[in-house]
């Protein structure tokens, strides 16, 4: 912990540095990402070692005597925190170029200060030892990525983004305060302790509220409106940090009230499963219709924030029937899946914002034949495309693999499990397929093909080296991970054994895990040996002969265009057109009535249906009823004095 106490300090330097040296606008970004990149790679190192050594180490400051900000670091606080550490050391280091506006100097400083404030008080939300330092830390979370969010003030989508970002993360945050409200007024005290000897009932309560609340963060459906907002608007690398460990955040509080709680409740699991399903199924169909890039990969953040549950309920039914090969499997899997997911969902936010930088457009419609100019964000993206669909030999392959693995575990047990199981089973294989053919239209779209506009015809390079560097290290942990998967399923092994669940005689469901992991390794190294070797066949095959370049055949069309290229709009219509019921699709068109139009317009978009019930169901009445008391505001002084005696009379009769 004392490494930990120490990067605050480094952390807080990072932080302020950059206001007074904004005048130099190179060595302020410089200092803020030294100071910040320095306080994240000394708390990983910390919790790394805390993890591997299984320590528990505590620090806490007393005030008003009665009071304390204490932090605990154990097993599942490091593993989060070597998350949080590991990406936002790597998007400090892709700011420098990425915020290359000197005449936003001042606001680029402000924004260092907010970043370096958001990683602080994200490591501080998962090493929280009492309810009070939580709340605490959890606020100033909302608060500093909120003002990271509205980077772009000026802009009105930036401002709708920053509107609903508040409204959604502090609607959230009352009902975890509302769980914490029951949890002191049953124990009387503000400490984390074990909560096992509650009622069913009020556990049970505890746990629905605080999910409901974490889910708002963690953008689990019906909760997820704010996210599509909210990523597209904020700058990449705050993207690639919101998406890839701040809404892990709500991950982290599912799991900590879940192992605080200390029971065997079957809800928990069929809860956690469902909304799991739900999240995973519909974020993947709404990413496929989207047409900005950002958007899109939002969407993705509420599929694999619908994988992670799925694993995590997988695991709480496992542990609720004593079925430990589901349990070891399905949490293994979920807490794996939230470190890969944390670095390919990073990867793919760092590549579309090189993406927008170079091209000045989100728009997947007016983009296309990027790989040429930009080799390395191009190949990266890929990797991160193939990782994020979970194919081998790539980590998504490996924790969504566990998940499987382990809802086939859950087909033995009673109808129940055994339903849930299979839709564990069916929704995974819906979302693999579909996660495969929405990157395929980003990458397809997007890096190859002919460029559709002037904006991506004058991409000319990919100049930045602190751009690629982080999108390099990315995509090799995507490699590694997938082709050594045991030595980082065991850091999620460790967090598992630390809450004594799966000790002595159940340490065989370690050992049956780690062949498992063995054999996909050797398997991994089979097919990239096999890749290789027809890699190699193909350049023998064309060593020395010529290969020239010709038009794609236009079926007769002398005069091809980038516009009869397939669209975003068109290469998914086909697919989205099976999931109308809950994806409805909303088209407008200029109907063409001459023989040479001279104006043609087609817009197509899919509509979020739990964005619609919001609006129709709470957004609407709650506006109509206050636009029915705007009387009380009439601009009257004297009756606004009045208000205000009305009430302290009123408060008098309750003192």
């Amino acid at each position: 912990m004392g490494l930990f106490y120490f990067s605050i300090y480094l952390f807080l330097i990072g932080g302020f540095l950059p206001i007074f040296l904004y005048k130099r606008f190179s060595l302020m970004k410089i200092s803020g990402i030294v100071f910040i990149s320095a306080g994240c790679l000394l708390s990983m190192i910390g919790a790394f070692l805390n993890l591997i050594n299984s320590l528990n180490s505590s620090i806490a400051f007393k005030y008003f005597h009665n009071f304390s900000i204490a932090f605990k670091m154990d097993a599942l606080s490091a593993f989060f925190t070597i998350t949080i550490c590991l990406i936002c050391l790597l998007a400090s280091i892709y700011s420098f170029h990425y915020l290359n506006h000197p005449e936003k100097s001042f606001r680029t400083a402000v924004s260092y200060f907010f970043y370096s404030f958001l990683v602080l008080s994200m490591i501080g939300v998962v090493n929280s030892d009492n309810i009070l330092t939580f709340a605490f830390a959890w606020e100033m979370m909302s608060l500093t990525s909120l003002f990271l969010v509205i980077y772009e003030y000026e802009e009105k989508d930036t401002s709708i983004a920053g509107y609903l970002y508040f409204i959604f993360t502090h609607s959230g945050a009352m009902f975890i305060f509302a769980s914490f409200g029951i949890i002191y007024s049953l124990t009387g005290n503000f400490d984390f302790k074990n909560l096992s000897n509650l009622s069913n009932i009020a556990q049970i309560t505890i746990f629905v509220l605080a999910f409901i609340g974490f889910g708002a963060k963690a953008g689990v459906f019906p909760l997820h409106v704010w996210l599509p907002y909210a990523h597209p608007a904020a700058p990449s690398h705050v993207s690639a940090v919101m998406s890839g460990v701040m809404i892990k955040t709500g991950i982290y509080g599912i799991l900590r009230i879940y192992f605080l709680l200390d029971t065997n409740i079957y809800v928990f699991g069929y809860i956690a499963l469902i909304a799991g399903i739900l999240s995973g199924v519909l974020g993947v169909v709404y990413a496929l219709g989207q047409h900005d890039l950002k958007r899109l990969l939002a969407y993705h953040s509420v599929e694999n924030i619908g994988i992670i549950l799925i694993g995590l309920g997988i695991g709480m039914i496992g542990l609720a029937n004593k079925n430990f090969s589901m349990a070891v499997l399905g949490f293994s899997g979920g807490l794996l899946h939230v470190l890969n997911h944390s670095i390919f969902k990073s990867l793919l936010f760092m590549g579309a914002g090189v993406v927008l930088q170079k091209s000045g457009s989100r728009s997947i419609e007016q983009l296309g034949g990027l790989m040429k100019p930009m080799k390395i964000t191009g190949t990266t993206f890929l990797i991160g495309a193939v990782a994020i669909s979970g194919l081998p030999p790539l980590n998504g392959f490996v924790s969504e693999f566990l998940i499987y693995f382990g809802s086939f575990k859950g087909l033995f047990i009673d109808n129940s499990a055994f339903v849930l199981s299979i839709l564990a089973i069916l929704s995974l294989s819906i979302i693999g397929g579909l996660a495969l053919a929405c990157f395929t239209k980003v990458v397809g779209i997007v890096f190859l093909g002919e460029p559709r506009s002037e904006k991506a015809l004058k991409v000319m390079d990919e100049n930045g080296i602190t751009l690629k560097i982080p999108m390099i290290i990315l995509s090799l942990f995507c490699f590694l991970i997938g082709i050594m998967p045991k030595y980082f399923a065991m850091l999620s092994f460790k967090v598992l054994s630390s809450f004594g669940i799966f000790l002595g005689a159940n340490s065989s469901h370690y050992t049956k895990c780690l062949d498992l992991m063995n054999n996909i390794s050797i398997m991994a190294f089979i097919f990239i040996i096999i890749l290789l070797i027809i890699v190699e066949i193909r350049n023998l095959i064309y060593k020395g002969k010529q290969i020239g370049k010709k038009e794609t055949w236009g079926c007769g069309f002398t005069k091809p265009t980038p516009k009869i290229q397939y669209t975003a709009s068109s290469y998914a219509f086909s697919i989205l057109e099976f999931y109308k019921p809950v994806a409805e699709i909303k088209q407008s068109s200029i109907k063409i009535t001459d023989l040479f139009p001279k104006q043609v317009h087609f817009h197509s978009q899919v509509l979020d249906i739990a964005e619609r019930l919001i609006i129709s169901a709470i957004v609407k009445p709650i506006l109509m009823i206050l636009d029915k008391q705007r009387w009380i505001q009439h601009g009257d002084i004297h009756l606004y004095i009045g208000y205000i005696l009305l009430a302290i009379i009123v408060l008098l009769f309750f003192v």
